[in-house]
């Protein structure tokens, strides 16, 4: 199984913008659920720390091999979500690991 982690921060000009397009990113990505094999397991969540250092939103999803975790980065439904997030996103840090 391998785990594929991602962080960003998001652009905002107040707590509220922030908030918002946190939430739009945790609706997009939730919404690739069961849309692409391989991927058994995607969860979004908001950080509720607010401290400086914190990144915003975090995916964490499972993918059965890294063939499922390549069919991911590329499929058009990612891709799509990618696409209608861009610019929302100004920093971005990525884990993947087997487990």
């Amino acid at each position: 199984m391998i785990r594929h982690i991602v962080m960003w921060n998001v652009r905002g000009e107040t707590p509220e913008e922030k908030l918002a397009a946190a939430r739009l990113i945790k609706t997009k990505f939730e919404g690739l659920k069961g849309q692409i094999p391989g991927l058994s397991t995607i969860e979004v969540g908001l950080d509720i720390s607010r401290i400086s250092y914190a990144c915003d939103v975090v995916l964490y999803s499972e993918f059965d091999d890294e063939a499922a975790l390549k069919l991911y980065a590329d499929h058009p439904a990612h891709a799509k979500v990618r696409a209608e997030l861009e610019g929302i996103r100004i920093a971005r840090h990525q884990v993947d690991y087997i487990c």
